[in-house]
């Protein structure tokens, strides 16, 4: 019997996930396509939790759960909140059992590539649009395929081909900094995860490996808002000292994005889509665990029920299942940063 030809657009945590699990289970004809020219053209983000029930559980699928585990930061689980003015400790959560350990995403996706049969990743070859069963890429060139799996991310070429749904602004803007190496940064942060907040301002800071800190300056904005770091300061005039140090350095500006809920499709035979091409959502650490568990679960159902079969199949759990997760997720980003009068 002929193995199947499959397409995976994009090479983050979900379409790599599947790859591998296809892989595992005799699905050599298995393409990833990624836009980007390699591994290393831009920086990956920053530090994942994955959780038991879901991306540990995609982890353990894909054969890799012990190497995962050998890279985790269980430390890194910590929970602190402190207060805007003084930034004395209001709350502290200690790093207790496995539930959901840091990671940082460029070192899981690198585990997942090394993982992969050589050449399954075609770098520098996006998919500009697909259809069902068929791919164009940017140069005009088609070819057709078995299924085409769109984890292509927020904004999916893919996601035309089953939906016509397209993200919508949250009304929420992050800016981003990072410091490396600061001594003070550090012990305020922790091991995990320093959160902030007042009057609708929030600063979310989180220890990456190798003494590296994001922090995210969380915020009701307009969505082309564009702050210096002067304005930025201003906005956290009355806050503590060294928690407006995190604001310092350059700036990266994250306007969020959702699509809507719930968000579903009559299932067509030859496409489909996980993670957030299927169901982005706030950034709550929902969503790479979500896609995994997408990218695991459509991988098993292929190989127990076949191409058509299985899509079907995976479909009638995914769906029901991110609509509760866009749910859980919209409710927290409001908890977060609730409405209030923009006021930037």
């Amino acid at each position: 019997m002929t193995t199947p030809r499959i397409a995976i657009a994009g090479a983050g945590l979900g379409g790599l996930t599947c790859a591998r699990v296809l892989q595992l289970h005799g699905f050599e004809n298995v393409t990833v396509f990624e836009r980007e020219s390699s591994p290393d053209a831009r920086q990956q983000g920053g530090t994942i939790d994955l959780h038991a029930g879901s991306g540990q559980e995609a982890i353990r699928t894909a054969g890799l759960y012990d190497e995962w585990r050998a890279l985790a930061r269980f430390e890194g689980q910590e929970q602190r909140e402190v207060d805007h003015a003084t930034a004395a400790l209001i709350e502290h959560q200690p790093a207790e059992g496995d539930f959901r350990p840091e990671i940082d995403r460029g070192q899981l996706r690198q585990l997942l590539l090394d993982s992969l049969m050589p050449g399954t990743v075609s770098w520098g070859l996006g998919i500009e649009s697909a259809a069902p069963g068929e791919v164009t890429f940017p140069d005009g060139t088609a070819d057709t395929f078995d299924l085409v799996i769109g984890a292509d991310g927020a904004w999916s070429r893919v996601r035309p081909a089953v939906s016509p749904a397209t993200p919508q602004y949250t009304g929420v803007a992050f800016v981003e900094t990072s410091h490396d190496n600061d001594e003070e940064l550090l012990e305020l942060t922790g091991q995990g995860t320093m959160v902030a907040a007042h009057e609708g301002l929030l600063l979310w800071v989180q220890r990456n490996s190798g003494n590296h800190i994001r922090a995210y300056a969380c915020m009701r904005a307009r969505e082309d808002w564009r702050p210096s770091n002067a304005e930025l300061l201003e906005l956290y005039a009355d806050w503590h000292p060294s928690l407006k140090a995190f604001l310092a350095g350059e700036l990266i500006h994250r306007p969020l994005y959702a699509l809507p809920v719930p968000h579903a499709w009559e299932h067509t035979p030859g496409v489909t889509l996980l993670g957030d091409a299927a169901h982005l959502m706030p950034p709550l650490g929902v969503g790479a665990n979500l896609a995994m568990e997408d990218a695991a679960d459509l991988a098993l159902a292929i190989a127990e029920h076949g191409v058509r079969d299985g899509v079907r199949a995976y479909e009638s759990v995914m769906l029901p299942r991110a609509v509760d997760a866009q749910e859980r997720t919209n409710a927290g980003l409001q908890d977060m940063v609730p409405e209030r009068p923009v006021r930037v």
